[in-house]
């Protein structure tokens, strides 16, 4: 495939270090204000911890409603447990896919004690008739994510959407969401074709890419222009390159948020904290 007009840098973000959880560190690369900007998507969360005592507490039991959030295990393990009688671990290079929904109450906890905990969490946002369905889990071991090679040595995996004839593990109608893990040799160059109208970022986690003549550099998110001329995106590389390709049919509805609960007004939050008060989150 070939790209006739890529795509630009609108602009480069960095992301914010914080802790989520019982103090886990981790950097959140997508944050509120651009939520609108990058709509269907709500959250970027990127976390690489050597160091136990930045993520052993994990994330005890917290409760969530109105939108799906992915994980994606780089190195590390992570037990999945929730109020729809769901069990997983999730493991090297697994992804774990699960839709809030009306609303689950769900942990993640760390199964190690030493060694290497790198991963990202993505949040996607639920069109408002679909805020209240029934919660949905799904894990996906590493090898049951589709892949693929370029001629130019580029590989992909392809945990939603669709990249070079390969159909991702995981597809949405309302938000068409793509999500791609890329690794870019050194002199790499990879392509991908997007709908002009669809909202798209690229994540780099090693290394250092260039989009259209604009350096993006390691832990920064380069935030796509919206070009009606543009037919995808280019993507080049001078070093050993791993990155996120991320982008989504945008959904153009309000977004109202209280934490956990993603909905389209106050007064839907408001009964979303009252249903979890009352016990009746998950229900």
């Amino acid at each position: 495939m070939t790209i006739q007009y890529s795509r630009t840098v609108e602009t480069l973000v960095e992301g914010r270090p914080t802790s989520d959880g019982a103090g886990v560190k981790l950097t959140r690369v997508l944050t509120g204000r651009l939520q609108q900007r990058l709509d269907p998507f709500l959250m970027l969360d990127a976390f690489a911890n050597e160091n136990p005592d930045d993520y052993i507490g994990g994330f005890p039991d917290h409760p969530h409603r109105g939108f799906e959030t992915v994980t994606y295990m780089i190195a590390g393990r992570m037990r999945h447990r929730d109020s729809g009688g769901n069990e997983g671990l999730l493991q090297n290079g697994g992804m774990q896919w699960m839709t809030a929904g009306r609303g689950v109450i769900h942990s993640e906890m760390p199964e190690q004690e030493d060694g290497l905990m790198e991963g990202f969490q993505l949040w996607l946002n639920l069109p408002a008739k679909n805020k209240m369905v029934a919660g949905w889990y799904r894990d996906f071991p590493s090898e049951s994510i589709p892949e693929f090679r370029t001629a130019d040595g580029v590989t992909g995996r392809v945990l939603a959407g669709e990249s070079h004839g390969v159909t991702g593990a995981m597809q949405r109608d309302a938000t068409a969401p793509l999500y791609l893990d890329v690794h870019l040799p050194a002199g790499g160059r990879f392509e991908q074709p997007l709908p002009a109208g669809h909202n798209a970022f690229v994540y780099v986690y090693r290394g250092e890419a260039d989009i259209g003549g604009t350096a993006v550099p390691v832990r920064r998110m380069a935030i796509l222009a919206n070009d009606p001329q543009s037919d995808g995106v280019m993507i080049e590389s001078t070093t050993d390159t791993r990155l996120l390709l991320i982008a989504g049919q945008p959904l153009r509805e309000p977004i109202a948020q209280y934490g956990p609960f993603v909905m389209n007004t106050e007064a839907e939050l408001q009964q979303a904290v009252k249903d979890f008060r009352n016990g009746q989150l998950a229900g």
